[in-house]
């Protein structure tokens, strides 16, 4: 059996992660590259030993060389630095911005037509830099943050009311970080809204720790940064395209005048298949979800303007 081909940039536990998921689901042939001379390799060789335990069909390759990545359907960039205790991700803007500057250009090289999802942070200001530097269409390169953002979302909303977490279809938009904009009024469970189920002070609570989601990981951990659930949410991304599947679900997207923002990839709902974005459908919101939104927007594009990657 032939399967797709994807290239995921960064042997850490994000990507590698995401690169073990990809083939036990029988997604895709993967192949893992990274700077670190033996770590993709040897994070490869360990995956393919389970083969035979998990039975997937596809195979998983380690490379320091871009060479090996020609031809892949998808790039998945997830190289960077992890965000530490007290770091914000703004923080990490200087030092990933070189990083992605450096992949992008190599991976394009190897796979001008595949489409790329940017995990790296600042996700937000890294897809944008991404977008410009490999010259594809905005529709071609997109980033993961909303599907992580809502699944801890789901997961606050699940703890709080004891529901199962299958009846809850919860999302959060904008930027991926402090400015993020959970949008409870468009969160359900069993179809009812979250603001019918509790009251403002709980939804208020909910809000905050989805917020803080990923900054409660990384001080649990001490060193590193979540890893299982950002990679989970890739590879969701991931096989949207791949099967072509149509799927809507939230993702950085570059936005080009829908509600009221203009050139800047964040987070909103978002249309995906085999050609990348086909659509980005708007949400009805009330004046209070869109004035959120576009302050979220603003700080994304006070981080650019400083990077002076726009006009």
């Amino acid at each position: 059996m032939t399967y797709p081909k994807v290239t995921v940039v960064g042997a850490g536990q994000v990507g590698a992660t995401a690169a073990f998921l990809l083939v036990t689901k029988g997604l895709a042939d993967v192949v893992l590259v990274d700077v670190a001379d033996g770590l993709p390799q040897g994070k490869s060789l360990d995956m393919m030993h389970s083969r035979s335990v998990e039975q997937f069909g596809p195979r998983i390759s380690g490379t320091n060389d871009y060479a090996d990545t020609a031809g892949s359907d998808v790039v998945v960039i997830t190289a960077g630095l992890p965000r530490k205790p007290g770091m914000s991700r703004d923080d990490l803007l200087a030092a990933n911005s070189q990083v992605v500057r450096s992949v992008i250009g190599q991976a394009q090289s190897a796979s001008p037509d595949a489409l790329v999802i940017c995990v790296t942070n600042p996700l937000d200001v890294m897809t944008y830099l991404a977008w410009r530097e490999s010259g594809l269409p905005h529709t071609r390169i997109f980033g993961m943050g909303g599907v992580l953002d809502s699944a801890r979302f789901a997961y606050a909303i699940s703890e709080a009311t004891g529901a199962p977490v299958g009846t809850i279809r919860a999302l959060a938009c904008g930027a991926h970080g402090d400015a993020m904009v959970p949008l409870p009024r468009h969160s359900t469970v069993d179809g009812k809204p979250l603001t019918e189920l509790l009251d403002a002070e709980a939804v208020r609570a909910l809000c905050e720790r989805t917020v803080n989601g990923g900054a409660e990981v990384v001080a649990l951990l001490k060193t590193g940064s979540a890893f299982y659930a950002p990679a989970a949410s890739v590879v969701h991304m991931v096989e949207a395209v791949l099967t072509d599947s149509g799927a809507t679900m939230p993702s950085c997207v570059r936005l080009s005048g829908e509600y009221g923002v203009e050139d800047v990839y964040m987070s909103m709902p978002a249309t995906l298949g085999a050609e990348g974005v086909r659509a980005i459908p708007e949400l009805d919101l009330d004046a209070g979800e869109l004035a959120a939104l576009r302050e979220s927007a603003a700080t994304i594009g006070e981080a650019l303007d400083a990077m002076g990657l726009r006009g």
